[in-house]
């Protein structure tokens, strides 16, 4: 079932008023959100564990401080001002060399203004099952814009450094276990009047028929916001599909009538704020024809039992990988190489500690060699389930 109706942005945006009204009201009234914090002996409190078992999704305020995040965002503008001027481009904007040429594969995904390029396809395993309300755009806007950036630990220094944010990673561990491993990662764009939709989805395509399935077989989001996050232009969860296995999706919007699915809620957040959200949780984003900008740097963890010999599929071209012990390890330096750039840039901030690569601090340096050797071709391990 496709649910496409042509409407302008401005009538897409009344449509959606009462909406994200409503389903904000209901994501602050949720008790998942807070601070990281701590019990007495340094783990993540069972509190904030439970409620993300749950519910599916948590919201930790406060958690990239002032100045970091102005880091964080200086990079990004950067990075996003060397873009491609369009898709078949070599140059930027100014006319330079674009950015990310160099590298192993693309470096910027773009998309039609206020489209979404994956519902209703076969791409990433068909896992978009329905295709969202594509606005019409302004008759001003471009042909196509950013959407997302790819590799952003090899782009951007500041998001290497964030990748080893010691609380973070402490979260990853008590969600996976402290072997767990890497996914990818990025940054989400989703400017106004321009940001494509990305159609209601579950992320994990691995696991779903396996008898050891359970409700974190496909590891979690780490969502980190540069902007604030709305109904408008954030993403929406339902809460609690994580633990409902794989989710006919076509069936919920035709309960609910429409693409806005009856029960969702939106991820709001404040800038500085970081979502951990279960990867097989049905979320989504629409087109963001709200007036307030989005750019989420997004990464993600798997627990080792999922991906030890496991054959991902999870690729744009739905080619696939076997995840040998070998792979992973030399995928996982990059953890090593983002705790020790962080610990350059902040020495007095107590690290993480990396339990498979214990032993291997030298090796996993941040450093002009590792940046060369490791981090200039790192994606072309991301570990897709």
């Amino acid at each position: 079932m496709n649910v496409s109706p042509q409407v302008s942005a401005a009538e897409h945006a009344q449509q959606m008023q009462e909406y994200i009204q409503h389903g904000e009201a209901q994501a602050l009234a949720m008790n998942n959100r807070g601070p990281i914090r701590f019990d007495a002996e340094g783990n993540i409190r069972d509190d904030i564990l439970n409620t993300y078992w749950d519910i599916g999704f948590y919201v930790f305020k406060n958690v990239v401080k002032p100045d970091e995040l102005a880091e964080l965002r200086a990079d990004f503008e950067e990075t996003l001002s060397r873009a491609p001027v369009d898709p078949s481009s070599d140059v930027d904007a100014q006319g330079r060399p674009a950015i990310g040429k160099d590298l192993d594969g693309p470096s910027f995904d773009f998309a039609r203004p206020l489209s979404d390029p994956f519902g209703g396809t076969n791409i990433l395993q068909g896992r978009h099952q329905v295709k969202l309300v594509e606005p019409t755009p302004a008759a001003d806007a471009p042909a196509h814009s950013v959407v997302f950036i790819r590799g952003t630990l090899r782009l951007m220094e500041s998001c290497l450094r964030l990748y080893g944010h010691p609380e973070l990673l402490a979260v990853a561990e008590a969600v996976n276990g402290p072997d767990f491993t890497p996914f990818n990662d990025g940054a989400f764009i989703k400017d106004p009047g321009l940001g494509s939709a990305v159609a209601w989805h579950q992320d994990g395509t691995t696991h779903w028929d396996s008898p050891s399935l359970h409700d974190g077989s496909h590891g979690l989001n780490i969502m980190v916001q540069l902007y604030t996050s709305t109904g408008g232009n954030g993403v929406w969860v339902v809460p609690g599909a994580h633990k409902l296995g794989k989710v006919d999706i076509k069936e919920l919007v035709a309960e609910s009538g429409t693409e806005r699915i009856e029960g969702a809620i939106p991820l709001v957040c404040e800038p500085g704020d970081v979502v951990i959200c279960n990867r097989q949780t049905v979320h989504g984003s629409f087109a963001n024809t709200s007036p307030d900008r989005r750019v989420t740097f997004g990464f993600g963890f798997h627990p080792l039992s999922s991906v030890l010999n496991v054959t991902g599929n999870l690729h744009r071209d739905n080619s696939s990988t076997t995840y040998d012990e070998a792979h992973i390890r030399e995928r996982s330096r990059m953890i090593s190489i983002a705790i020790d750039a962080r610990k350059q840039r902040y020495p007095d901030e107590t690290s993480y500690i990396y339990q498979p690569l214990v032993g291997d601090e030298e090796s996993n340096r941040w450093s002009q060699d590792t940046w060369a050797n490791v981090v200039k071709s790192y994606p072309r391990l991301d570990i897709n389930i």
